[in-house]
């Protein structure tokens, strides 16, 4: 893992190790910040996280029950204040 003042000075070699496939933890105040990692790994890794993911409007369709049913009625309780 690099500090953040340590991958500053060596952001080259930073950026080499990423791109041999070799994804670089950077710290920042002694606790783990960000990773550097190759452009085609990061593409590759949306890509499989879309496919796993699928959209918003596919999530909530697939949760049981008929959107079309009425909901209960109910009645609410007496507050005295």
């Amino acid at each position: 893992m690099w500090t953040l003042q340590d991958a500053k000075n060596r952001f080259s070699a930073v950026v080499d190790a990423a791109l041999a496939g070799q994804p670089q933890e950077v710290s920042r105040r002694g606790k783990p910040a960000v990773v550097v990692l190759s452009a085609d790994e990061y593409a590759r890794m949306r890509a499989a996280a879309g496919e796993k993911r699928g959209s918003f409007i596919t999530h909530l369709l697939s949760f049981p029950g008929d959107p079309d049913s009425p909901r209960p009625q109910i009645t609410p309780r007496d507050v005295s204040f």
